[in-house]
């Protein structure tokens, strides 16, 4: 398979690297970066150091940042179409593939936070949209990307309503440290996969401020529960949050040292602010930028999201970390399932 992966940050570039060394497979794989000097540095130095120290690039794996045209033979000689870019970079990347006509997956997390809309939009939103008419889907689930590029053992869910996308996906990345698992319910991925960022966060001011393993396991608990009720709210099947795109992602994020949103949370217990603690990271961390969405649009669908709603008090700078427990402690009992 001819794959294309567009986005060089560390998620990118480890698919991209997972997928040329894959010794079962003879993929011709080409990993796209935005600028030519992250590039040229990328072949000088024969990994990504700014985003993916200490991982070697393999000697098959193709280096291009040419401009990005649908009829160009970059996206004609495809097989599979990676985008592996932030959220905010998914709507124009979408337009300029207008036209394609091989499989589109995304890697990317969230909920984008538009300046025309009150509440976010979940990526295959967006895609209907910005290009309606692309073959496409997500690939989602417990995954950082360091391990991924290490080939250690990782699973993932390819999600689609398209069997050609599914199969696709698993063609080009299933390996042997690489486990895909297919699935059709698209919004269940994406809003385990939204929601787990958010309630990272406050896993990490839960460990931040040293309330113990009883709080981080009723954390997780109760997120779960407010994922699911986001998640069914749209549309989505309560079953698929059990699996590796919901309950999966969100334990990995919640409590892996690896996790963005975990050490942005950690980084509020030990009472940095907000911007420090994003420029302390150099990467997106994600559940910052689509919390307040997350919570509209809960909001707009009369979704009850606790947890959620402390977050972005902390986030706003409304509240304080120790108040933020209080807030969810202080709420009035009820009952299981809930």
């Amino acid at each position: 398979m001819n794959v294309v992966v567009l986005g060089a940050g560390a998620w990118g570039t480890a698919l991209a690297v997972s997928a040329a060394g894959n010794p079962l497979a003879q993929h011709r794989v080409t990993l796209w970066a935005r600028e030519a000097a992250q590039l040229a540095s990328m072949r000088a130095q024969g990994e990504n150091r700014r985003y993916l120290p200490g991982v070697a690039l393999p000697p098959g794996l193709d280096l291009s940042s040419v401009a990005l045209v649908p009829a160009g033979p970059l996206l004609t000689a495809a097989d599979l179409i990676i985008i592996a870019t932030p959220m905010a970079a998914l709507r124009s990347l979408l337009t300029g593939l207008v036209g394609c006509r091989v499989p589109v997956v995304w890697l990317c997390k969230g909920f984008a936070a538009e300046a025309s809309r009150t509440a976010g939009l979940l990526a295959h939103e967006i895609q209907a949209q910005a290009a309606p008419d692309l073959l496409t889907g997500v690939l989602s689930g417990p995954s950082f990307a360091q391990e991924v590029a290490r080939g250690q053992p990782t699973a993932l869910v390819a999600a689609s309503t398209h069997a050609p996308v599914r199969e696709a996906l698993v063609a080009a990345l299933h390996s042997p440290t690489l486990r895909l698992y297919a699935n059709d319910d698209v919004v269940g991925v994406e809003v385990g996969g939204a929601v787990k960022n958010v309630l990272a966060i406050a896993a990490g001011l839960c460990d931040g401020l040293n309330l113990g393993l009883n709080a981080r396991a009723a954390l997780i608990t109760r997120g779960l529960a407010e994922m699911t009720r986001l998640g069914v709210a749209l549309g989505a099947r309560a079953e698929t949050f059990m699996g590796l795109s919901g309950l999966g992602d969100l334990v990995l994020t919640a409590t892996g040292d690896l996790s963005r949103n975990r050490q942005v949370g950690m980084a509020l217990a030990r009472g940095q602010t907000l911007q420090q603690a994003v420029d302390a990271l150099g990467h997106v961390a994600e559940g910052v930028y689509c919390a307040r969405a997350v919570l509209q649009r809960a909001a707009a669908l009369g979704v009850e999201m606790p947890i959620t709603q402390a977050v972005v008090a902390l986030l706003d700078g409304h509240i304080r970390a120790a108040q933020a427990v209080a807030l969810l402690m202080g709420r009035e009992p009820t009952a299981e399932p809930a």
